[in-house]
């Protein structure tokens, strides 16, 4: 018996997703692709069938007879692969949930808040790959990516989680003042817009050549070092908030500064979305909202 052809997944998910939302743009943004990308699926789909799905108004879709005759066909048969599904998992298979987060971010915010999301979702299992930047990971494999950097480009589906303020920070009883700053080691991060030198010029001052100042790849190591005692270093509110309320740094002076660079959560294109990556966006804006800024 031959059996007959049948259209690829991603085109059934994008006819579906269309379907229900009668929008490429609103589908597009469920199932984490472009909108161009959609539309052209659901041409391909349209060509395989030799059948037009949907008339193409001006600000919406509508369904044309075949896509009315043929969508309940494909939303049962997602049905039916959903249940298949859950019948081989099982319902007592943990859910792992894959991020990619920035090294510094992950050692000073999020870790401090893990009990929590465990606590309330015993169910999920997080796996953490923490590049110090971006550009070394991938997050194509990724279920979520939380991203510090100027706005990504316009191809990446993202939303903006914070925009922090830079100051200087040291170790609780540091003896210093803007006139006797450069008596002491300062350390900065490498690759970021925002350090030492700009927050100095914000005061019309200049960072001598003279200033003893050590580059770090992260701030993880440019904090280690000023809560030892070694220096001054720069950071950002939502990094030392808790470092500061726990007693393990202080912020010697009250001139801030916005920084260019920003948190974002990354939803990589084209991923099928696992439902654990939600639960765990939720979670995550929620700590942001309730973090008690100095």
């Amino acid at each position: 018996m031959e059996h007959q052809k049948l259209p690829p997944l991603n085109w059934l998910r994008a006819f579906e997703a269309s379907s229900r939302h009668l929008s490429f743009t609103n589908a597009a943004q469920e199932l984490n692709m472009t909108q161009s990308a959609v539309s052209q699926q659901i041409k391909s789909l349209e060509g395989f069938l030799s059948k037009p799905l949907f008339y193409r108004h001006v600000r919406r879709l509508e369904l044309t007879e075949a896509g009315k005759l043929y969508l309940p066909w494909v939303q049962d048969s997602f049905r039916v692969l959903k249940q298949g599904t859950g019948a081989v998992i099982g319902p007592a298979r943990k859910k792992t949930l894959q991020i990619v987060s920035n090294l510094a971010f992950t050692v000073h915010f999020l870790t401090p808040r893990l009990p929590d999301f465990h606590r309330r979702n015993p169910d999920i299992r997080l796996n953490f790959t923490t590049p110090i930047w971006h550009h070394d990971h991938t997050s194509s494999a990724a279920d979520l990516e939380i991203r510090f950097d100027r706005y990504p480009a316009d191809t990446t589906q993202c939303e903006t989680l914070f925009n922090p303020q830079y100051f200087p920070v040291a170790k609780p009883g540091t003896d210093v003042r803007l006139d006797t700053l450069f008596d002491h080691p300062l350390y900065d991060c490498a690759g970021l817009t925002c350090g030492w030198e700009s927050w100095l010029n914000a005061r019309q001052m200049a960072l001598p050549k003279t200033a003893h100042l050590t580059w770090a790849s992260t701030y993880v190591v440019s904090f280690a070092a000023a809560m030892a005692g070694s220096g001054l270093a720069i950071g950002h509110d939502i990094l030392v908030a808790d470092l500061v309320r726990e007693g393990r740094m202080t912020l010697p002076f009250e001139e801030r500064e916005p920084m260019t660079e920003a948190y974002y959560l990354i939803h990589p294109s084209g991923q099928v979305a696992n439902p654990a990556a939600g639960i765990f966006a939720d979670w995550l804006k929620e700590q942001i909202e309730g973090l008690q800024l100095l």
